[in-house]
């Protein structure tokens, strides 16, 4: 079934191809300057850190739903062994095998496409079996640290979760804003949590990810018209899910990352964040959420802290 009329409109009011130059590959993280990551360190008053990434481990939050994106499987390979004959130092190695979007992840512009075509116009067929992603890959976002701000949708709503299945809209973003007392701006990294992540926490893997709240494809707009750098939340699909448009999927996607070129983060626990920003009375905090450089690689799981 062909994109529809509507997404077609917003993906033209939120296109970036060409605003950074023809070989641009990183998209809105070139809205992460000096002077933005300077003013994000301001931000750090009390010293607080928050961790926001899930354990990872085999019980994870797949359950089999994506074909091929698989838990983490961690095997040992050596056990106290001394490599360099009997009494010498012994060591201990571990290897593990895991979908780079298993857990807690960035999305590179490269993990989507639509109509043939990547950010920035190029071929989606760049992306291949044994090169990965050629073009727009994770590797080519060195490094993600910036402003974060939460938006935290669901306190704003004043409830503890959001239903499965309700779209975060701009007025609930905005909403959030409000009870943040800040306004987003320019090479923010904007975190929006909607509570879904505690059903995974409590032990459903099933239920966090159907039905899930998630973003409306109304956002995409007003990330664009705020210069937002990425985009971050509490779900496994990111999006509302199932999608607010009958049979139109993943639409989210396919404007924030090929016609926007935003990355975007699944999977991050924020309820410990929602704690520590209610107690300090600020939703603002310096944001270190570095990619692991996988050379082509169309996404990557990440460990991000939020230092308040």
């Amino acid at each position: 079934m062909p994109l529809p009329e509507e997404f077609h409109d917003i993906a033209k009011r939120v296109n970036n191809w060409g605003r950074w130059g023809a070989d641009d590959e990183i998209g809105t993280l070139n809205l992460i300057t000096d002077e933005v990551v300077r003013e994000a360190a301001a931000q750090v008053r009390s010293g607080r850190r928050v961790p926001l990434a899930l354990p990872l481990k085999q019980d994870g939050v797949q359950t089999g739903v994506i074909p091929g994106r698989v838990n983490p499987l961690h095997v040992m390979v050596q056990i106290n062994q001394e490599l360099f004959g009997p009494g010498t130092v012994a060591c201990s190695d571990d290897v593990v095998t895991m979908g780079l979007q298993a857990a807690t992840h960035w999305d590179a512009p490269a993990h989507v496409s639509h109509s043939g075509r990547l950010y920035n116009g190029r071929p989606a067929g760049s992306v291949t079996a044994h090169g990965g992603a050629a073009l727009c890959g994770i590797d080519k976002a060195r490094h993600i640290v910036s402003r974060g701000v939460l938006l935290d949708v669901a306190r704003a709503r004043g409830v503890d979760r959001l239903d499965g299945g309700h779209a975060v809209t701009t007025e609930d973003l905005e909403a959030a804003e409000d009870l943040a007392g800040t306004r987003v701006r320019a090479g923010d990294i904007v975190l929006v949590r909607t509570g879904q992540v505690q059903v995974y926490l409590a032990g459903d893997p099933h239920g966090y990810g159907h039905p899930s709240p998630g973003l409306s494809v109304r956002t995409p707009e007003w990330f664009h018209t705020r210069d937002v750098a990425a985009v971050a939340n509490d779900t496994l699909t990111f999006e509302v899910f199932p999608p607010e448009i009958e049979d139109l999927w993943l639409p989210v996607h396919a404007l924030d990352l090929v016609e926007m070129g935003m990355p975007q983060g699944q999977n991050w626990n924020l309820e410990e964040l929602s704690t520590a920003c209610g107690e300090e009375g600020r939703y603002t905090f310096l944001l270190s959420a570095m990619p692991e450089p996988f050379v082509g690689a169309t996404g990557t799981p990440v460990a991000p802290v939020a230092v308040l």
